[in-house]
């Protein structure tokens, strides 16, 4: 191959000397080909490189989270989104400054208490108080009676998935009433441009945004959040606020024990327990894994039926490695502990806007 080259140009250069062509012309010729080779350099580099990567697919990796400037292949169409127009939202709640005091077991029930903040009252009224916590207490893997474990446990992460759910239910209610206009403002149309990056619609598809703008069945969320968490006792609820088990690569998180040093991934940690349902829901509704889940929910919603945890449930088999077990425990969460009580629970309203969603 090498002596092929050298006997090339060796011609290329003898014709040069018998046809009495000067050194302007050599080099003008020398500098085209030269250029041409800079030119088609880049592209050939970049097809090659891109050949020999290696891409990995886990559902659970809330985008992928990379967090690293890159972009990432996440929907359906294999079009390249921006993580970081997706989960803008999700980085500034983070970032937050929050209280760094972590609110004992004693004192957190007694705010129940003293807010009349009770299961069985909501089991019946539909109504939950609007208290907001921004950590997982120390103490509830302490407390030994396992159904009273559990409901603290709900009492907890209730509010907050209700919260997100609310921010949702006012975000299609404006999505509806743009839809529903024959002209839109221009802040209407800042609106919508922010939503579409937000929820990875870059064809900018008012179905695909109405498909993905859409809630999460508040049992089914409670009854993931119980899986894996221990009912609020592991070790990345208690350290990162993690109630989803989500993944990350390179962003800020906590390395499971057991993982094999080889794996990359660790369990992707929060500042407020807020941003780990934000984070979740956001990955229901954009992740190409769950493209069946939001079209199954799509068709509940026309028509015209509730959405139904043991029902979507089925379509999240791909949220765990154990698949189908996995379905099966969570329908079991919801069945056994009443989760479906909570899926038309309110949110007292804190303030004016949220009143009309009661």
């Amino acid at each position: 191959m090498k002596k092929n080259l050298l006997n090339s140009n060796f011609k290329f250069f003898k014709f040069f000397d018998k046809n009495n062509i000067g050194s302007i012309p050599r080099i003008f010729l020398s500098s085209i080909l030269l250029i041409t080779a800079f030119y088609y350099f880049p592209a050939i580099s970049h097809l090659i490189t891109r050949e020999n990567v290696e891409f990995q697919n886990k559902s659970k990796a809330v985008l992928a989270y990379t967090l690293n400037n890159e972009d990432q292949i996440l929907d359906e169409k294999n079009i390249t989104l921006n993580e970081k127009d997706l989960l803008v939202d999700i980085f500034s709640l983070n970032d937050l400054e929050v209280d760094s005091v972590r609110l004992n077991a004693s004192t957190i029930k007694q705010l129940f208490e003293d807010t009349n903040y009770k299961l069985s009252d909501v089991r019946k009224k539909k109504l939950v108080k609007p208290v907001a916590l921004t950590l997982l207490p120390n103490e509830i893997k302490m407390i030994e009676n396992t159904t009273k474990r559990k409901e603290f446990f709900i009492q907890i992460v209730l509010p907050l998935v209700l919260k997100e759910n609310n921010n949702i239910k006012l975000d299609r209610k404006r999505l509806f009433s743009i839809i529903n206009k024959s002209n839109n403002s221009s802040l209407e149309k800042k609106w919508l441009e922010k939503k579409y990056k937000q929820y990875g619609v870059p064809s900018k598809d008012l179905s695909t945004l109405k498909i993905r703008m859409d809630e999460i069945p508040v049992s089914l969320a409670i009854a993931q959040a119980a899986k894996e968490t221990g009912w609020g006792t592991s070790r990345f609820a208690q350290e990162g606020n993690a109630l989803f088990g989500q993944w990350t690569w390179s962003g800020e998180g906590l390395k499971p024990k057991e993982a094999d040093e080889s794996q990359g991934h660790k369990v992707m940690k929060f500042n407020v327990l807020q941003a780990s349902v934000r984070a979740y829901q956001r990955n229901l509704n954009t992740h190409k894994t769950y493209k069946e889940f939001r079209l199954a929910r799509a068709q509940l919603r026309d028509a015209g039926k509730p959405l139904d945890s043991i029902f979507l449930s089925k379509y999240l088999d791909e949220y765990a490695e154990t698949g189908q077990q996995y379905v099966k425990i969570i329908q079991k969460i919801i069945e056994q502990n009443d989760l479906k009580d909570f899926d038309n629970a309110k949110l007292l309203p804190s303030s004016l806007e949220l009143e009309s969603l009661i």
